[in-house]
């Protein structure tokens, strides 16, 4: 019988870790996606609780310090993190939980479960490589974009204390790669 887990995808912007992440979703079914909460305003298109669990700033700092949450992060001015209480009912469920967060996150994850989190980093294989694919993506200003690649280094660090590392430099590799991990950790 296979054992639910929570498999966590990072990666510095730009390494393909969304894409990835989109892929592994796609082939195992069966895995949810984790639903991170947010103090950022609702977009139109967006629908609280399948985009983001919206919630107010003051209802975010309660659940800080209630630790009610896995992992938090102040990003500019906004709050970003992962409900407790829906890890928690994935694994009671039995149901393996996919994360797409940043390496800080990451290892949050891993420090409160350690028996059931497999962290993947996705390495870009260079900064060059990295920095025009955040470039030629034109998603970001010049400002955020530098904010980004601030942050390469650290990321870089902290991705080897990943249980593995993958590098894309080929999509339909790392794929495969993800893949791999993914189906030995849950058989």
């Amino acid at each position: 019988m296979s054992e639910p887990k929570l498999i966590v995808i990072s990666a510095p912007s730009g390494s393909g870790k969304t894409t990835i992440a989109q892929e592994m979703l796609k082939r195992y079914p069966a895995m949810i996606f984790s639903i991170s909460a947010t103090t950022r305003p609702k977009r139109d298109a967006e629908v609280h609780g399948k985009d983001y669990f919206f919630l107010g700033k003051e209802e975010f700092e309660v659940k800080i310090r209630r630790d009610e949450l896995v992992e938090w992060e102040r990003i500019y001015d906004n709050y970003y993190g992962t409900l407790k209480s829906e890890v928690d009912r994935a694994l009671r469920n039995r149901v393996s939980m996919l994360f797409d967060v940043d390496v800080k996150g990451a290892l949050s994850i891993k420090k409160k479960y350690p028996n059931d989190a497999v962290l993947i980093f996705i390495q870009p294989p260079s900064v060059d490589t990295l920095t025009q694919r955040l470039i030629n993506r034109k998603t970001e200003s010049h400002e955020v974009l530098r904010k980004r690649l601030d942050r390469v280094s650290m990321e870089l660090e902290k991705g080897k204390e990943f249980d593995y590392c993958v590098v894309n430099d080929d999509l339909q590799k790392a794929f495969s790669d993800v893949d791999a991990i993914i189906r030995r950790a849950i058989s």
